[in-house]
């Protein structure tokens, strides 16, 4: 396996931009940078003449992930050569949020396949239920089959996003590509780093990934008093204050929602996935430190699956709300996780509006928030 990795700091490019990407003759190219460049057709103009026949994916972002650190407002574009391992793309058009776990079954029944080793994939940041996306594809691969990735980012207007795949650009595609062949080394990890505070909440009403009541009041009326002077910056500051999901014993089950719009006439959270309508909630925080220690358990993670040495890519992405919380620290938990790696492996990846993994090897596929996600992709 070869990589190579261009950062780009304006969508006006020629495809020499390109050229020692085209030198190692890639069969699959990343592509995570702000909004503008999936807006601008001569950068994808200049992509698809250097890359005719390449399998292209990717996604708009809430920050940039490279093997330099942390950016905004740039682009990674990352090409690798997997000489052993067969690549197939998959897109499917999100009708909207009723639509979200169709749309997962539909690109797993696209990528389905006897020798399938696992999926990478990207949807919209925004009008998703990321959780019923994630369960529409394992309904069609299975729960062996690892499914990682995450949701775009659109600099954190929660307004706008896009995804790039087999049919171009769209703000309303999820595209995913699978990897099979017996040669495929995948690793993952996922970890938040976030600590709950207060009382936990019972959740009185709620349907999907919307929550209308805690405790029998407004689930918004509740949260902006948690927030105080941060709520007239919603859903934005909601990224500092996520929900740890519990259960009925009020025991964390791992999992973390951001929210990701409010109603306030409904007086409703609209959050990055499903919740138990049974179960309880209770806001986290965390501090930078937490967080940076909870990126180097997620590079551990994916690095004791990936087993031999040797040149990989590593797609981070990591939740928007983590990048708020540290600030011009941001670059600790990149700088952590490629202590880890090791230089061998070449860092991409974004900062998102939700992630996608498995909790632990060979557990079932989850959406997760708030988490530094990690894929490894290499051969042996």
């Amino acid at each position: 396996m070869r990589v190579q990795q261009v950062i780009l700091k304006s969508p006006q490019v020629s495809p020499a931009a390109f050229a020692a990407l085209a030198d190692i003759n890639p069969n699959l190219v990343t592509v995570f940078g702000a909004v503008a460049y999936f807006a601008d057709e001569a950068f994808l103009a200049a992509l698809r003449q250097t890359f005719p026949a390449v399998v292209l994916i990717g996604c708009s972002t809430a920050g940039e992930i490279s093997a330099d650190g942390v950016t905004d407002n740039t682009c990674i574009v990352t090409a690798a050569c997997l000489e052993k391992t067969r690549i197939k793309s998959a897109v499917t058009r999100l009708a909207g949020m009723d639509d979200s776990q169709a749309a997962g079954a539909r690109i797993g029944e696209a990528l389905a396949g006897p020798d399938l080793k696992a999926i990478l994939v990207f949807g919209p940041g925004v009008e998703i239920n990321g959780s019923a996306l994630v369960e529409g594809m394992a309904s069609k691969v299975g729960d062996t089959v690892p499914i990682t990735g995450g949701l775009a980012g659109d600099g954190g207007a929660f307004a706008r996003t896009f995804t790039l795949g087999p049919d171009g650009v769209d703000d309303r595609a999820v595209v995913a590509i699978g990897l099979s062949g017996d040669a495929l080394r995948f690793g993952h990890g996922s970890f938040g780093g976030w600590e709950p505070f207060g009382p936990a909440r019972k959740v009185t009403r709620a349907v999907g990934n919307v929550l209308y009541e805690l405790d029998g009041e407004p689930a918004l009326e509740i949260y902006k008093r948690y927030l105080g002077d941060l709520a007239v910056d919603l859903p934005a500051s909601g990224l500092l204050f996520p929900f740890a999901m519990l259960g009925d014993d009020h025991g964390a089950m791992g999992l973390i929602r951001t929210i990701l719009g409010i109603d306030e006439a409904a007086g409703s959270l609209t959050l990055a996935g499903a919740i138990d309508p049974n179960g309880y909630l209770k806001l986290m925080h965390a501090s930078t430190d937490s967080l940076v220690n909870g990126a180097e358990a997620a590079a551990e993670a994916a690095a004791a699956m990936m087993r031999e040495k040797g040149e990989s890519l590593a797609i981070l992405v990591s939740c928007v709300g983590r990048k708020l919380v540290m600030g011009g620290r941001v670059d600790d938990e990149v700088e952590a996780v490629a202590d880890v790696l090791g230089s061998g492996a070449l860092l991409t990846g974004f900062y998102s509006y939700g992630e996608i993994s498995p909790f632990t090897p060979g557990s079932a596929c989850q959406l997760h928030n708030q988490t530094m996600t990690i894929t490894c992709i290499g051969e042996q």
